[in-house]
C-alpha cells in the first residue's frame, strides 16, 4: 500500500531529527513539512539550544513544544544548520520557495546558518526550476511596474490575492519561467526595483537534501 503525502512528509520529519545533534543552533523554516519536523522534534528526546524561525506560524508551533524561539539579531554566529522544505529542488540544490508566503525571512534566515538541509519527497525534484510559479514578494505600490517588467521577461503574472507576507508584503507568482540559470535568475529578478526577494534559492542553495519515497528516505549531498 502507498504512503500518503502526509506519510512521505512525516518520514522525511523524523530523518531529518536523526541529522541533528543535542545543543545544536537550528534555523527552522516553514510549510506542511516543517510542521511535521517541528512536531517530530518536540516529541523527540533531543535538546537543541535555540531555535530561530522564518515565520509567526513556525516559532508558534516551535514555543507549542517548549523549544526555545529567539531573534536572529539575538545570536552573534551563524546557526548550525537551516532545516526547511521546498516548492521544486533540482540536481544542484538550487530551489524554488515561498508557497506559503515565508520567502524573505527564509532566505534571510537561510543565509545566516552554516548549511540548509532541505527536506521534500521525490515529487519535489526537478530538472530545472520553473514548473512551480515563482514567488516574488514586492513592495505594494511597485506591483504593477514589476509585473510589467516580468511580463518583458516572459512570464506570466498574478497577485496572489487575499495573502500578505508576515512583513506586510504581497506575492507575484510567475508562471512560465524557464529558470536554466538559477543564480543568474536570482540576482536578476532582485535587481528590479520594487522586490523585497524572490523565491529563488541558488545563493542559498541547499548543502543536502532528505528526499522521501515510497522505498524510504534518500539523502543527496550537494558539491
Amino acid at each position: 500500500m502507498s504512503l500518503s503525502s502526509d506519510e512521505l512528509k512525516q518520514a522525511v520529519a523524523k530523518a531529518a531529527v536523526r541529522e541533528l545533534t543535542p545543543g545544536m543552533r537550528l534555523g527552522v523554516g516553514t510549510g506542511s513539512t516543517v510542521d511535521f519536523f517541528i512536531d517530530a522534534l518536540g516529541e523527540s528526546s533531543l535538546a537543541v539550544r535555540l531555535a530561530v524561525s522564518s515565520s509567526v506560524r513556525s516559532e508558534q508551533r516551535l514555543r507549542a513544544h517548549g523549544i526555545q524561539v529567539v531573534s536572529l539579531n539575538a545570536v552573534s554566529e551563524p546557526l548550525d544548520l537551516y532545516v526547511d522544505g521546498a516548492d521544486e529542488i533540482d540536481g544542484s540544490g538550487f530551489m524554488t520557495k515561498g508557497g506559503g508566503a515565508a520567502l524573505t525571512r527564509e532566505k534571510i534566515v537561510a543565509s545566516a546558518s552554516k548549511a540548509f538541509l532541505c527536506i521534500v519527497d521525490d515529487s519535489k525534484q526537478v530538472k530545472t526550476l520553473g514548473r512551480f510559479p515563482i514567488p516574488i514578494e514586492v513592495i505594494e505600490m511597485a506591483i504593477e511596474p514589476v509585473s510589467r517588467a516580468l511580463l518583458a521577461m516572459g512570464g506570466q503574472v498574478r497577485l496572489r490575492e487575499g495573502v500578505l507576507t508576515d512583513n506586510g508584503h504581497p506575492i507575484l507568482d510567475v508562471h512560465g519561467l524557464v529558470i536554466d540559470d538559477p543564480r543568474a535568475w536570482e540576482d536578476r529578478l532582485n535587481a528590479l526595483p520594487g522586490v523585497v526577494t524572490n523565491g529563488i534559492f541558488a545563493r542559498q542553495g541547499a548543502a543536502k537534501a532528505l528526499v522521501s519515497t515510497q522505498q524510504g528516505v534518500r539523502s543527496i549531498s550537494f558539491g
